[in-house]
């Protein structure tokens, strides 16, 4: 069966499913297969599922189909809680209608009214709008919703956290009381159940777990590594794949510090976070789509609602502690029937989150190597000893040392060499396991340069004095 049939069997016409095939999906996602015949055939829907399993496609695919294209007023409305979002789902589904002729536009907050007005004017048939700047258009006028036959709450959880209640049940007002209704939200608060038994009727209920939304297209693994290791790890990973890549980091200084060094080193790469000007971000986001830029570094903030087919990567450069932000992470590669790869940096420190995430999701975590570079390539960010994550519990770290039994050497008077070679105090020295040429002794971390960099400057017995640490 190929791409195209697979979704005219859901019930949509040749020309969506051409135009689908077109953007690149090849197969229905778990929720369009449940959720598109149901909103066909009229019924209003609540459906729970996170970002990334195709909730776009899903409501976009039942308006293109119920609604008629070519009006100057609205028939369908979908409300979104950020302008980010509203955006890229108006996008969406005017790639969508490339073949049915359908216009949606954008409405939201934080730009010119004039030119939003402009477009309403000129006649759409679906418009994607922040509350606040929809129930503003309606007020002043300029927005006419009595010809609404379908409306769609996404990420309705998110709109009520806001505080849009108000104003989305303004609109709701503002609508035909005959109409389709589809509700899309990551969780099911008591505030969701109250607004679907006040506005819905008789829904049908569809539920995408976690687990549906990253086993199946997205290769999870990670890597353990060092805080001070991990830009030459991801360089590493960037020089060797060359992927279209999304990085996630903890702060906005983080964010800002890896985007000036990643720079610094000639990388198209751009950073995303709350900090920025409306207008930066909105260029930033429309910069990585349009392949201007090939990575892109961001805050979870900044990344909600962030709806990018064609993500190769998504890279933890710090791992999340919570299970919900890694799924809603790593949840922007693997769409639209496209494999993603996921991977984490982890310190010896986080090794538990990788075990713990795994046994929550079900989602097998592999543990790999930085990949190995060209022989013969320079890394573009160089490998430094990094003691804290090589230390154990104690803050112990492995040496190899090239003294042993047949240098003459005990365990006494090799520790006492040490100290004095490299002024490492008795108390920081652990244990040492003698053997005939080489030994493996345990210095504490604080003393790590001074053991591998000053121990060799001085001879024993006139033999030059090679150290190593013990990097696995």
């Amino acid at each position: 069966m190929n791409m195209i049939s697979k979704f005219i069997n859901l019930g949509l016409s040749e020309d969506l499913a051409k135009a689908i095939d077109e953007m690149g999906w090849q197969e229905p996602t778990p929720i369009q297969v449940t959720a598109v015949p149901y909103g066909l055939n009229g019924y209003d829907l609540i459906a729970q599922a996170q970002t990334g399993t195709g909730k776009t496609g899903t409501f976009g695919s039942i308006i293109i189909s119920n609604v008629p294209a070519g009006q100057e007023k609205p028939s369908a409305i979908v409300l979104a809680p950020t302008r980010e979002l509203a955006v890229q789902v108006s996008e969406e589904i005017n790639k969508m209608s490339a073949y049915t002729g359908h216009v949606c536009i954008p409405i939201y907050g934080g730009a010119k009214i004039e030119r939003q007005v402009a477009q309403l004017e000129k006649g759409c048939d679906i418009v994607a709008g922040t509350p606040g700047r929809v129930r503003d258009m309606i007020e002043r006028g300029y927005l006419d919703l009595s010809l609404i036959k379908i409306i769609v709450m996404d990420e309705s959880d998110r709109m009520l956290d806001m505080g849009f209640i108000d104003d989305i049940e303004f609109i709701f007002k503002a609508c035909p009381e005959q109409r389709q209704m589809l509700m899309f939200s990551a969780t099911m608060p008591e505030d969701i159940k109250r607004l679907a038994s006040d506005y819905m009727r008789r829904p049908k209920e569809v539920n995408v777990s976690k687990d549906e939304v990253i086993l199946d297209l997205i290769d999870a693994y990670y890597i353990s590594v060092g805080r001070r290791n991990k830009s030459w790890a991801l360089t590493r990973i960037l020089d060797i794949d060359k992927p279209k890549a999304l990085i996630f980091c903890q702060t906005i200084k983080m964010v800002d510090t890896l985007e000036q060094r990643l720079k610094e080193h000639n990388y198209k790469v751009e950073a995303l976070h709350g900090d920025m000007p409306q207008a930066k971000r909105e260029k930033v986001v429309n910069d990585f789509k349009a392949d201007k830029v090939e990575l892109l570094i961001a805050t979870d903030v900044a990344a909600r609602g962030l709806d990018i087919d064609d993500i190769s990567y998504v890279i933890n450069y710090d791992m999340p502690e919570q299970i919900d932000t890694y799924v809603h992470r790593i949840g922007r590669t693997g769409r639209a029937g496209k494999r993603g790869t996921a991977v984490s940096f982890v310190t010896s420190e986080e090794e538990f989150l990788v075990r713990e995430f795994e046994l929550r999701t079900g989602l097998k975590i592999e543990k790999r190597n930085v990949p190995e570079a060209e022989e013969g390539t320079k890394d573009t960010i160089r490998k430094v000893v990094d003691y804290d994550q090589l230390s154990d519990p104690f803050g112990m770290v492995k040496f190899t040392i090239n003294l042993g039994k047949a240098d003459g050497v005990g365990k006494v008077k090799l520790a006492d060499h040490i100290n004095k070679a490299g002024r490492i105090m008795d108390a920081a020295i652990g244990k040492i396991q003698l053997g005939e040429e080489e030994s493996v002794v345990e210095v504490h971390r604080d003393f790590g340069n001074r053991m591998l960099m000053d121990v060799p400057k001085m001879r024993f017995k006139g033999k030059k004095v090679v150290v190593k640490v013990v990097d696995d």
